[in-house]
């Protein structure tokens, strides 16, 4: 079934770089016809994603700093402006400080929390509200989580709980956004080397686990990822709204 987006305009919010999980997703739906939409945060940032909105093909590039109100409504209204419409959102962000990682989750900061919080979790409510209105026809807002929002996983600490709220997030936006036709889903993807991954203290040990006692014995691919939701962006994910779907081998099911 070739060309599952064509005709469909997404946008995709966190490209960081091309070992992003969202530039992966950006190839599969470029792959399926859509067209593409980037947002970069900041100048620092605009020329890394500039190279990957060109390699993607992407027909705009839109500054929005999700913590700041006015670059949403700025957001909201260039892409009134073009494309006018959306039919899928990709939001791919999460941000907690590098000292909130490296201690114990007893010695989170109060500022770290609610800084993990703001970036992580409401983030999707702010970026929801704002690209609603330009979903008149339906659509499907994707975010990214990890099986940390519901397992202990050592070092991941003030992000772990960030993501479980991210997900509870998920269902009350699928319930608020379903009578407009908009499912709001969420990717639970198996331990991936990005940049953001980098950060948790022994990493690497947490990939060595993963492709040892995972179902498919195997690390999770940025492509597997990227196809996960291209379904739920597609029409094939037509009745699929308020869910996390893990993309991780299976490791999820794993006991000891």
């Amino acid at each position: 079934m070739p060309n599952l987006l064509q005709g469909k305009c997404a946008l995709i919010l966190g490209v960081a770089n091309k070992w992003s999980l969202a530039y992966a997703i950006g190839e599969a739906f470029r792959r399926e016809g859509a067209s593409l939409v980037l947002t970069y945060q900041g100048e620092r940032q605009r020329d890394a994603v500039e190279t990957c909105a060109a390699e993607l093909g992407a027909s705009r590039l839109l500054a929005c700093d999700v913590s700041k109100d006015h670059e949403l409504e700025q957001l909201s209204e260039a892409l009134k402006a073009a494309p006018g419409r959306l039919d899928a959102v990709v939001h791919s962000i999460a941000f907690a400080n590098r000292e909130e990682l490296g201690n114990s989750f007893l010695e989170t900061s109060r500022a770290g929390y609610l800084m993990a919080q703001e970036i992580s979790a409401y983030s999707l409510v702010a970026v929801a509200r704002a690209v609603a209105p330009l979903m008149g026809g339906g659509g499907s807002i994707t975010t990214l989580t990890y099986i940390g929002s519901v397992r202990v996983i050592q070092n991941y600490n003030v992000m772990g709980v960030a993501k479980a709220a991210l997900e509870s997030a998920v269902r009350y936006l699928a319930n608020d956004l379903g009578p407009r036709g908009i499912r709001v889903n969420a990717i639970s993807a198996g331990p991936i080397k990005t940049a953001s991954a980098r950060a948790i203290k022994d990493f690497s040990s947490i990939l060595d686990i993963v492709a040892t006692r995972a179902p498919l014995r195997h690390n999770t691919e940025p492509g597997e990822v990227g196809d996960a939701a291209l379904f739920l962006a597609s029409d094939l994910g037509r009745g699929v709204t308020g869910n996390v779907l893990y993309v991780d081998s299976g490791f999820h099911i794993m006991g000891f």
